[in-house]
């Protein structure tokens, strides 16, 4: 196969680690699509500053669920003058590794945050914002965290 390109996923679980908190708040996926390493790294950076700055860095647990497993392929075209004489058009058109994404199935969980009654609101924001990143459509969904 040659080389995965690294994900850009630096961490997958942010915030208090420790504690126990006994909302979960979830972003789900609406529709079946594919969501690259780089929007899924986005919207974890766009959670954990909204929530940083809104509720501190210990009322709060971010934990990304998904990992970005199928490898992208992309057949480059050649553009210019003479592209014709130096293209092979549709010949061994497997393509080079691009970069890896994440299948996700329809309302499942890409994203969840554990904290406290208090932060609800804030929580629910957060992954709005979050939603904005992502491909397709997400809802939010609030429940008790197990």
């Amino acid at each position: 196969m040659g080389g995965v390109p690294a994900s850009r996923i630096t961490q997958f679980v942010l915030g208090n680690k420790t504690d126990k908190f006994p909302v979960m708040l979830t972003l789900n996926s609406i529709e079946k699509c594919m969501v690259r390493h780089n929007a899924l790294e986005s919207a974890r950076i766009t959670v954990n500053r909204a929530m940083e700055k809104k509720v501190g860095a210990t009322n709060y647990r971010v934990q990304i669920r998904v990992y970005p497993h199928v490898v992208l392929r992309e057949n480059k075209q050649a553009t210019g003058a003479g592209a014709d004489r130096v293209s092979q058009g549709m010949r061994a058109a497997y393509g080079k590794i691009v970069s890896t994404a994440a299948e996700l199935r329809p309302n499942q969980i890409i994203m969840s945050i554990e904290t406290t009654e208090t932060f609800i609101e804030q929580a629910k924001s957060a992954l709005r914002k979050a939603g904005m990143k992502i491909p397709s459509p997400c809802k939010v969904n609030v429940g008790k965290a197990s």
